[in-house]
């Protein structure tokens, strides 16, 4: 999903036009605040909220990538960015700035700090439409990663013990005999790891994790 936040309508309707003519699903937002809101990314320390299970983060599974404008009312585009890149979550949702001429230095002080890209006003629509895909790749597989991480915090410790002598090729014998444990124990956990990690083999758990 590529997410379009920028304060002017007409920039809004020409940016997505060119993301429908190349078959990218797009969002329009008129401020950061709405953006942040749409993806349920909290942006003020609001009591209330804290005492209650926060709503977790919206992703689209086939990859998001934030095209926004520097200069917004409310929260600032470099603002906005900032929140996102504070909860770490700029890989997994790429910022891409645009900037006129006098907001380079923001943009590339953003860059910095972990922001995907930025292009200058007028930009080329087929290089930006490029990065853009770039952008939605790496956040995909940023997603897919979270993914394998979640199912891997369900392992024991005797499970990641024996999942990493399982990558490296070890058989049930080899693996039974370096732990000190009876091959039917390892078949056992060697069971519940794939369960866990929804796969139906070492090749295909091997494949997972890279």
């Amino acid at each position: 999903m590529l997410h379009i936040v920028d304060d002017e309508v007409d920039i809004q309707s020409a940016i997505k036009w060119m993301a429908k003519s190349r078959k990218v699903d797009c969002m329009t937002y008129s401020s950061g605040e709405e953006f942040l809101d749409a993806l349920h990314i909290p942006y003020a320390n609001i009591p209330e909220i804290s005492e209650k299970k926060a709503t977790p983060v919206s992703f689209d599974p086939n990859g998001d990538c934030v095209l926004m404008d520097v200069r917004m009312p409310g929260l600032s585009g470099v603002a906005t960015f900032d929140i996102i890149a504070n909860k770490k979550l700029n890989k997994r949702i790429p910022v891409i700035f645009i900037t006129g001429h006098g907001e380079i230095s923001m943009a590339v002080d953003a860059i910095k700090r972990g922001a995907f890209d930025f292009f200058e006003k007028p930009f080329n629509d087929n290089l930006l439409f490029d990065r853009i895909q770039v952008a939605l790749s790496q956040s995909r597989k940023e997603g897919e990663m979270a993914v394998v991480y979640r199912r891997l915090d369900k392992l024991t410790t005797r499970e990641r013990e024996i999942l990493n002598l399982i990558l490296i090729g070890k058989m049930n014998k080899v693996i039974a005999d370096k732990l000190g444990i009876s091959m039917r124990t390892v078949e056992v956990h060697r069971a519940n790891i794939l369960d866990k990690m929804e796969v139906k083999s070492a090749i295909e758990l091997a494949g997972i994790i890279k």
